[in-house]
């Protein structure tokens, strides 16, 4: 009985017709296209965008050098130089992040003691070639300069759950 039961269902193709009813319902249902450049969906605060070096408020650079976000980095996509100054503190003279290598997976600002590298919420960012993805030192602080207020924010917003 079950042999006849599925070859008449084979027969009337009953499974396709079911595929084109659900179709159907969502063939005249109200679309969810978002038209992108016009239109932006809503990011949270923990959205990991591009890179940033944030400095302090009196402008003083807040990268200490300790190289751990070169060491968790599991892209080895970070690259530090330091350099020890006259008042026996360590500073960066050279941070650079390759963006091409980078796999955007938050290791880094996890990492910093003094959250000096923090990931943005920009998304919309591009490269004719591969070396204006490398982001230097200063196109990092750049960065952070500009979003400096949205990254206090942001970090504000993620601070009750740290």
């Amino acid at each position: 009985m079950e042999k006849i039961a599925n070859f008449f269902k084979s027969f009337l193709l009953v499974e396709l017709l079911k595929g084109m009813a659900l179709t159907g319902r969502h063939f005249f249902a109200r679309k969810i296209t978002v038209q992108f450049p016009e239109e932006k969906t809503p990011q949270g605060y923990r959205f990991r965008g591009l890179h940033a070096l944030r400095r302090y408020a009196n402008g003083e650079e807040r990268c200490i050098g300790c190289k751990l976000c070169e060491a968790v980095c599991p892209a080895m996509a970070i690259h530090i130089e330091t350099e020890e100054r006259s008042d026996n503190t360590r500073r960066t003279t050279r941070y650079d992040i390759d963006l091409v290598k980078c796999i955007f997976c938050g290791l880094c600002e996890e990492a910093c003691p003094v959250d000096a590298i923090v990931e943005t919420r920009i998304l919309e960012y591009h490269g004719e070639n591969r070396s204006d993805l490398y982001y230097t030192k200063p196109m990092l602080l750049a960065v952070g300069a500009k979003y400096e207020e949205q990254i206090a924010k942001d970090k504000a917003s993620d601070a009750k759950y740290r």
